[in-house]
């Protein structure tokens, strides 16, 4: 019968896509250092090029003390880590506040346009070797930089992407829950994808690339740091994954916060998808579209509309099947079924602020794939970079 060809097509994509890729990742890995042993020695002593961290910031005026002192604070040779603030169109004292330190560079103008505009305008002006982008709400660890810096010592590296760590609190909503174990589980891949060949794509937090690797990207551009990084990945080089080097920031404030966050990231994947459509040739790029396909493509395009047709499809073919092959599609029908409720209970219980971390995991499983599909609207009505910013935890 078609439909349960159709039906179990879409089970292993389902799958692949949030199990099995990760279960092949981790035995590739194992069986390439088998043949090709893993090394993550570092030099003893290393001379650390000039670095530059580029902070993008909109309406941040009350957190500019506490991202300067964490600033500050960063171990790295006196003299060679240079700071810049770009910043358009606040309309709170950010730019004022940013002016009461005097170690820094402030690119602002009033106009808003969104954070890759301002990034694009501000790169001309940047003459170190190194860039470092991070957001103005994350914290980084003291020695994130040099951590960073010691990656670019393989010539193969063009970027390298942070590692991103939420604050998860014992009263911690569904959003933060469901994100840190999300995250948790993204950087796992990432570090198994950095050790196969390259990490795919690399997230606003943290990450740095060789300045001279720079490209604008266009001013609309929805997730500007993962298409800068996958550009450059096109290019020949590798993303390195770098944990040792990590960014700190809290949860959404909660889930309706959070899913502004998902919607514009689904849409990203989506603009993203389209943009950066020759990665999908696999006879020029080889394993890197292999890793792209399996850890972002099918997350962003076919699978959550398979998500959608499993289930109607396994009722389906319940009602048309008798004996032993019932009995097995009943239980994956009831298997389903169980998990929507589960995830359907997580909902009731965020919303009467009660944690259960158990029933947050399939709640913003569900969450995120729904977010895909409002993500195409997102993209429909967008015309621009600029974006409101999702609150979170304070």
């Amino acid at each position: 019968m078609i439909l349960i060809d159709v039906f179990w097509i879409l089970a292993f994509l389902i799958f692949y896509t949030y199990l099995g890729y990760g279960i092949l990742l981790w035995a590739l890995v194992k069986i390439k250092e088998l043949i090709f042993p893993y090394n993550n020695e570092t030099k003893e002593t290393y001379n650390y090029p000039e670095a530059t961290l580029v902070i993008a910031a909109y309406n941040e005026e009350d957190i500019i003390d506490m991202k300067m002192n964490n600033n500050l604070e960063l171990d790295y040779p006196q003299g060679k880590l240079h700071i810049v603030w770009v910043t358009d169109g606040s309309t709170d004292r950010t730019v004022e506040r940013l002016k009461e330190y005097s170690n820094i560079d402030i690119y602002h103008i009033d106009e808003r346009g969104g954070k890759t505009k301002a990034i694009n305008r501000t790169m001309p002006f940047v003459k170190s070797p190194i860039s470092v982008y991070t957001d103005a709400n994350t914290l980084l660890n003291k020695q994130a930089i040099k951590e960073i810096a010691k990656k670019f010592d393989n010539p193969k590296v063009g970027c390298v992407a942070g590692e991103k760590c939420i604050a998860v609190e014992t009263q911690d909503t569904a959003s933060s829950s469901g994100e840190g174990f999300y995250w948790r589980y993204e950087s796992k891949l990432k570090a198994l994808d950095s050790r196969l060949y390259s990490t795919i794509g690399a997230a606003g937090e943290l990450y740095a690339i060789r300045t001279s690797l720079f490209k604008p990207q266009p001013s609309d551009a929805l997730l500007d740091d993962f298409m800068l990084s996958m550009e450059i990945a096109a290019e020949g080089y590798k993303i390195a994954y770098c944990p040792e080097a990590y960014a700190t920031e809290s949860g959404s404030a909660d889930m309706k916060e959070e899913e502004k966050r998902k919607v514009r990231i689904a849409a990203g994947g989506l603009q993203s998808t389209w943009r950066l459509r020759k990665l999908l040739n696999i006879f020029r790029y080889g394993i890197l579209t292999f890793q792209y396909v399996s850890h972002r493509v099918l997350r962003w395009t076919i699978t959550p509309i398979a998500l959608v047709l499993l289930f109607p499809l396994n009722l389906l073919i319940v009602l048309m099947t008798e004996g032993s092959h019932q009995d097995l599609y009943l239980l994956l029908l009831l298997l389903q079924a169980l998990f929507y409720i589960l995830g359907f209970w997580g909902y009731l219980l965020s919303k009467r602020k009660i944690k259960n971390k158990i029933l947050f995991i399939p709640y913003y499983f569900i969450f995120m794939n729904i977010s895909m599909f409002k993500g195409v609207s997102y993209l429909i009505k967008k015309k621009s970079g600029a974006w409101e910013k999702s609150k979170r935890k304070k």
